[in-house]
């Protein structure tokens, strides 16, 4: 293939946050047309900024990233942590400068970052604070990137999701059994709600919506009244209650992960939380006490992330790196690659980092799973657009 010519010569690349299906398909899909197609030369750094400010890096070629496409998790390895606020030595510190001069060092004209929300931010952070060129990639089983139509890795999930729930559906029947299962998603419900719609749940709890505990328990005890002598509940991990909603709202608690309290860190530095109860596991045993049904519940974890990623991840993976190489070969920095529709755009980072894309009340999967008869944790919900929320 003859090669085209390129206003960027170096880049570097890296993935952050959360592993996700269809990352490896990514880095692939950037290399592969960054290299044999505009002659650029690629440097993988290794777990994320973290690899970035410690320099640990490897020269990425066309031999070392052939048969990535049906690889799940990510070659580069990935990590949480944040170029401004690193934990070193049991303290975070402000690594920017040393991020910036890594850059600087291996003379890398853009930065290609593949990650979540959190990503998007660490990114425009140095662009902002270090004046480096950057150019995201949006990632997450969450679905919850602002200014895209979806991100990759999120179809996986939402298909390896509905087939539990595909699978709980034999227990709860041959048991007469509720059934409760808990899903991915701290702040965005699309994950629990598509596969939620998908897998004929009877009941969809998401963050969005905070949730009616007696309205709930009515709904299943009118199914039973009415011969339907199982149920399953799918539950975002990031689900309230109308009670815990309130609190929050009134700041008589802080909103974070039901399963996170404060920051730790291990003897290397690295941060990590404390295990806290699962809001899932709370609400299996008030819908027994409640209802005097049987319940049982399951945790799908960190399954949702593994494994080889779909066919829609593998060819969004593919297009977004594919895209991004021709914007880095015309010199366009500092956007997100999107997906739009069949294809995908260029969207300024700005508008992104700080974002996130929740489930508006008017959304028609909403729609949809009421008029199936889907309980959604409330009696009556007003559709109120609620498409991006500032963090």
């Amino acid at each position: 293939m003859s090669k085209q010519e390129s206003k960027t010569r170096c880049i570097g690349i890296l993935t952050s946050g959360g592993d996700c299906p269809g990352l490896n398909a990514a880095i692939r899909g950037v290399a592969k047309a960054a290299i044999n197609r505009y002659g650029m030369k690629v440097i993988g750094f290794q777990d994320g900024f973290r690899g970035l400010v410690e320099n640990r890096s490897i020269i990425l070629d066309d031999r070392n990233v052939s048969g990535l496409l049906t690889m799940g998790g990510t070659i580069l390895g990935t990590s949480r942590d944040k170029p401004h606020k690193m934990p070193i030595g049991g303290k975070k510190q402000d690594m920017t400068a040393a991020a910036v001069e890594n850059i600087k060092r291996h003379q890398i004209d853009c930065l290609v970052c593949l990650g979540g929300g959190g990503t998007q931010k660490n990114a425009y952070h140095l662009h902002k604070k270090g004046g480096i060129n950057v150019l995201t990639l949006p990632k997450t089983i969450d679905n919850d990137v602002a200014r895209t139509d979806t991100t990759f890795g999120f179809d996986t999930a939402m298909s390896i999701a509905t087939e539990a729930i595909d699978r709980l559906h034999t227990t709860a029947t041959s048991h007469h059994r509720i059934i409760v299962c808990e899903i991915m998603g701290n702040n965005a419900g699309w994950l629990a709600l598509g596969s939620g719609i998908a897998g004929g749940a009877d009941v969809i709890l998401i963050p969005e919506i905070p949730y009616n505990l007696h309205a709930v328990a009515e709904h299943l005890m009118e199914r039973r009244r009415t011969g339907k002598r199982f149920s399953i509940i799918a539950i975002a991990e990031g689900a309230k209650s109308v009670e815990e909603a309130q609190a929050i709202a009134e700041g008589k608690t802080r909103k974070t992960s039901p399963r996170r309290e404060e920051v730790k860190f291990d003897e290397h530095g690295f941060a990590y939380h404390p295990v806290k109860e699962p809001k899932a596991s709370q609400l299996t045993r008030q819908i027994q006490e409640l209802t005097g049904i049987e319940a049982r519940v399951t945790f799908l974890g960190h399954v949702q992330r593994g494994g080889i990623p779909s066919p829609t991840d593998r060819l969004y993976s593919t297009l977004l790196g594919t895209k991004a190489a021709e914007l880095l070969a015309r010199g366009e920095y500092n956007v997100m690659v999107a997906i739009k529709g069949r294809s995908c755009q260029a969207v300024p980072l700005k508008s992104v980092a700080g974002k996130k894309k929740l489930v508006p009340l008017d959304h028609p999967w909403i729609q949809s799973a009421m008029l199936v008869g889907t309980c959604l944790g409330d009696r009556s919900i007003i559709a109120e657009p609620q498409r991006e929320e500032e963090e």
